[in-house]
């Protein structure tokens, strides 16, 4: 499997990125690389996380940390896991 990071999810991150980096810079990077290595670890227990509260799919899946929600689709047929979105919870 392969890790797809859709184009709402990115635009998404990086809003919350800078919003972190306003404050510290140090921060807003160690989030991303922690961030990236849950992401990115995903391939090897595609279904550890929760099936999502806010789809009715057991193949979308929220990953929670530091209070945001990643969520994500494990597509059998192409062997992807694709991230489709990032957010706080009270954003949503």
């Amino acid at each position: 499997m392969r890790v797809v990071r859709k184009r709402e999810y990115l635009l998404e991150l990086k809003n919350i990125l800078s919003y972190i980096a306003q404050d510290s810079p140090n921060r807003a990077r160690a989030f991303k690389k922690q961030l990236d290595l849950r992401v990115d670890g995903l391939v090897h227990f595609p279904y550890k996380y929760r099936q999502s509260i806010h789809h009715n799919n057991k193949a979308v899946r929220d990953l929670i940390y530091k209070g945001y929600t990643i969520v994500y689709r494990v597509n059998e047929v192409n062997q992807s896991i694709e991230v489709v979105d990032v957010f706080k919870y009270q954003d949503k």
